[in-house]
């Protein structure tokens, strides 16, 4: 937990607070245009955080463009170092959800040795980890736990691919985040009967809707990706940034006089 302390102070305060905004340009969105236009898309808009894919050169771009902190994302520990030097604060195994289609499904152990050796290539650095949405809910948990042991400082939730929302609206919306909100649920219920304290993400499948239910169930924080980089048009991009930063400001009810 220590190298938390160890992030930029904006984003290390986000994290206390309970209302971390991580923007996700994608894993395998190594299209320097498209990560060029979510990455000032996330700074105007007020991110604490820009996820990028793990490769130097988007490193550089997002930090100019964006002015956040950088987090690059791989299940390919040996490509962290060059993206560390480049200036990446965070490194995160995960978030799987560009590899189910291709039938690539991470087994609990295969996450735990990911981290492992991430761990030791870079002993100093915030590591987080995703959990994979396909273990059942009290599996998820007791790897959540064994991460932490492991050498995981944050933990991330996931889900949005398997979601088949049956209504439109708001209704749907809710019903695209039920298995993400889940897992945070179960995770956060699990860390605290080990008397952990590490900060739970939550990502995949929410939008301004589902936001503030992640935070009231034990979520530090969110990561929102296809709800923004799906977006065309830039000015749209910030529109949704802002929108969802809002989502995670406290509510404020009146003084009554």
């Amino acid at each position: 937990m220590t190298r938390l302390f160890h992030l930029p102070r904006v984003l290390s305060e986000s994290l206390q607070e309970n209302r971390l905004f991580k923007v996700i340009a994608g894993l395998s969105n190594f299209d320097e245009a498209s990560v060029a236009r979510i990455s000032h898309a996330a700074g105007v808009g007020g991110a604490d955080l820009l996820d990028v894919a793990c490769q130097p050169d988007l490193v550089r771009i997002a930090a100019e463009l964006s002015g956040l902190p950088i987090c690059v994302s791989s299940v390919e520990p040996e490509l962290f170092p060059a993206c560390v030097a480049a200036g990446a604060v965070m490194i995160e195994i995960g978030n799987f959800d560009t590899f189910y289609p291709q039938g690539r499904v991470f087994k609990a152990n295969e996450v735990l040795d990911l981290t492992r050796e991430s761990r030791k290539l870079l002993p100093d650095v915030a590591l987080s980890v995703t959990v994979p949405h396909v273990l059942p809910l009290d599996e998820q948990a007791q790897l959540a736990i064994e991460l932490i042991k492991s050498g995981a400082d944050v933990i991330q939730t996931e889900g949005g691919t398997i979601a088949k929302p049956l209504s439109s609206g708001t209704l749907g919306l809710i019903e695209k985040a039920s298995p993400t909100l889940a897992a945070v649920h179960s995770i956060s219920k699990a860390l605290r009967s080990e008397l952990l304290d590490n900060p739970i993400l939550c990502a995949s499948g929410l939008s301004e809707v589902t936001v503030p239910m992640a935070i009231a169930i034990g979520a530090s924080g969110v990561g929102i990706g296809s709800a923004i980089n799906r977006l065309d048009d830039e000015l749209a991009m910030i529109a949704e940034v802002c929108r969802i930063k809002q989502s995670l400001q406290p509510l404020r009810l009146p003084t009554i006089k």
